[in-house]
């Protein structure tokens, strides 16, 4: 509920306040995969939003399960260290679902994770300077930012073109 605070611009003389929830514990938490098909044509960004819960391995399968619906075939999914990605019924629900396995980053490598960088750019455009009151606000502005997101090939390029991983693209 605490707002990414960014620098913002005000009319002379009328100084920006932002009121905010202090010493609230509420979040949303977010899964997300970014897809490259094998025509290589139109990246598809999926993601599911989870209010005031933590990412766990019931959340992560779930997730598995529904992107399986929406990918045909085989796919290569690469991940971080997260102790619930490297779980053994997340392992079988990868070979159930998407016929794979998963792939791992090196510990500690955010900037090889072009998910890490859709996170950054909500956070700080779209989620900037937002200081909901109620979790449903919260939801709804991420949800929209997300949104927004899927529908932007150039920026999902961009975020796979950033990541020295060597994805490939038309």
């Amino acid at each position: 509920m605490a707002p990414w605070v960014r620098r913002s611009w005000s009319r002379h003389g009328q100084t920006p306040v932002l009121v905010q929830r202090t010493r609230s514990h509420q979040k949303v938490s977010a899964i997300a995969a970014l897809c490259i098909p094998p025509s290589r044509d139109e990246l598809s960004l999926f993601f599911r939003l989870h209010p005031d819960r933590n990412i766990c391995i019931p959340e992560i399968v779930e997730f598995l399960r529904g992107l399986g619906r929406h990918l045909p075939g085989r796919a290569v999914v690469i991940w971080d260290r997260l102790q619930a990605h490297r779980s053994i019924r997340v392992d079988q629900v990868l070979r159930q679902t998407l016929g794979s396995r998963a792939s791992f980053l090196p510990p500690y490598a955010p900037d090889l994770n072009p998910v890490e960088y859709v996170w950054s750019y909500l956070k700080t455009g779209a989620l900037a300077n937002l200081a909901p009151t109620q979790l449903d606000a919260l939801t709804a502005a991420a949800r929209h930012g997300h949104r927004s997101l899927q529908r932007n090939q150039l920026l999902l390029r961009s975020f796979l073109a950033h990541s020295p991983l060597f994805l490939q693209l038309k």
